[in-house]
């Protein structure tokens, strides 16, 4: 078999250190004897000016041309597009022969991270493309089955319980794969040039989740004291707010889960029955009262990635707040032209 293996690039260690002691060796064994020539009127003093400017000059020049290889590195990092990399643009091998090995090894270093990133981001794209299709093409046919089975005559009542909890789960399945497909994405086109108004968005999900509800005793209320304006991505909004409601959800068996808009801010609290007995209290918060849940995980990233603050407070009687801040709230009746301007 006739292989041939390209050898490997090698590069001369400390060529660095080696230049740039010669030539500040070289320049100042120069500026030593122009001087001495000075001091005993060998040479008169404009010539000792003249050498020691022209040696100077000299040694910058070699000191640019030995720093050439770092110059053209840093602007290749600084053209650097991490939407569409070029790791060939880093390889080792484009560096000339007489290159340091110190730079060698830091272009072997970047490449090595920018070859990564793009696999990366590669890995990015094909899991969101997959996944949107892939994920939401199988729900969309569950839902359209089970609706179909909602209005099927004749069917029995343990059989109707079983399509209820499977249209739950799907609608919950559904709600999270759009979280994950956000918090995946690294970078969103759009998602700033959007603006949307809380409170009509959250109506829009308080019927979506009444959905997941039916045969359970939870009543979802929305309080709307003021009305404000976001400039995002009503889906991410739509999202959060879904995370935190169905984590408020799942904190009380029986009781109500209260939606206020505020200034700026939108709360998400649960408020336990208080006929419920003790023990089944307790046995409630064993079962669902967990300020750490995978809802509220994926309501800190998402509130993280966005810069909408998230916090938590717990008070007495099993209630739980959750309140989300906005930086920059806009009134809801403001045009959108002047919105853009």
């Amino acid at each position: 078999m006739d292989s041939k293996v390209k050898p490997a690039v090698t590069f001369p260690v400390g060529a660095f250190r080696r230049h740039t002691a010669w030539v500040f060796g070289l320049q100042f064994a120069a500026v030593a004897i122009v001087c001495v020539m000075g001091i005993y009127d060998v040479a008169p003093l404009a010539a000792v000016i003249a050498v020691v400017v022209i040696t100077t000059i000299l040694a910058w020049l070699a000191m640019q041309r030995e720093w050439r290889p770092v110059s053209a590195l840093a602007r290749l990092v600084n053209g650097w597009d991490d939407q569409q990399p070029d790791p060939d643009m880093l390889r080792p091998e484009r560096l000339s022969r007489h290159t340091d090995a110190d730079v060698a090894s830091l272009a072997r270093g970047l490449h090595g991270f920018a070859t990564r990133v793009a696999g990366f981001n590669q890995r990015e794209r094909n899991f969101t493309r997959d996944a949107s299709h892939e994920l939401r093409s199988p729900l969309t046919v569950i839902k359209m089955s089970v609706d179909m089975l909602v209005d099927e005559e004749g069917i029995s009542e343990f059989g109707s319980r079983s399509v209820r909890r499977i249209k739950r789960a799907t609608l919950e399945m559904e709600a999270l794969v759009e979280a994950l497909l956000i918090l995946a994405r690294e970078s969103d086109v759009g998602l700033d040039s959007e603006r949307f108004v809380v409170n009509e968005v959250l109506r829009l999900e308080l019927e979506s989740a009444r959905e997941l509800l039916v045969g359970r005793p939870i009543e979802l209320q929305l309080e709307e004291p003021a009305r404000f304006a976001l400039q995002g991505s009503s889906q991410v909004f739509s999202v959060l707010c879904w995370q935190l409601i169905r984590n408020a959800c799942q904190q009380t068996e029986q009781g109500r889960v209260v939606i206020t808009v505020l200034p700026g801010v939108v709360s998400v609290s649960n408020h336990a029955n208080p006929a419920v007995p003790v023990d089944l209290s307790r046995s409630m918060r064993a079962h669902g009262a967990d300020r750490h849940g995978f809802e509220l995980a994926i309501a800190q990233r998402i509130s993280d990635r966005f810069a909408w603050p998230l916090e938590l407070q717990t008070r007495t009687g099993q209630e739980n707040i959750a309140r989300i801040r906005f930086p920059h709230p806009l009134p809801a009746e403001v045009p959108w032209d002047s919105v853009q301007s």
